[in-house]
């Protein structure tokens, strides 16, 4: 099964890393999406069949606590996998995300933190059976 992932990310930086993850660690991939805010997100989910999620918080026009809010409170949406990578550290804010479903990956993270954390949520147990690959660890962070 290939995944249809939109990256929600008010940086474009940071989208760029997010997609090159997703790229590099093998996950079979059908299409990526991206927006730059909850609002831009929530046309695309509109627009597009999305398995997986990545969504940052802090965010301007509609941030990302607000647009999952909305993807849970949608039938067509709702049980979307949602991962949250975001450098938000309030605890009752991330455990707020967590009650929605949302899995949490902190910026900065190491592509194989993001990558397993997929890994997990998509429920691809046998990752050579799908072609995912061990990410090279280059020593670093996004």
């Amino acid at each position: 099964m290939a995944f249809n992932v939109l990256v929600v990310d008010d940086s474009a930086v940071m989208r760029t890393m997010v997609v090159r993850t997703l790229k590099m660690s093998g996950i079979p991939l059908a299409s990526v999406h991206e927006a730059a805010n909850g609002e831009d997100g929530l046309r695309l989910l509109a627009e597009e069949w999305i398995d997986l999620l990545l969504l940052d918080i802090n965010m301007p026009v509609m941030n990302g606590e607000e647009m999952l809010q909305r993807v849970r409170a949608n039938p067509d949406t709702r049980d979307i996998r949602v991962i949250v990578v975001s450098t938000e550290g309030s605890e009752t804010r991330l455990a707020t995300l967590q009650e929605l479903g949302a899995s949490i990956v902190h910026k900065p993270f190491a592509p194989t933190t993001l990558r397993n954390t997929i890994l997990r949520v998509t429920g691809v147990s046998d990752a050579e059976y799908y072609g995912a690959v061990p990410v090279a660890d280059v020593g670093g962070d996004f």
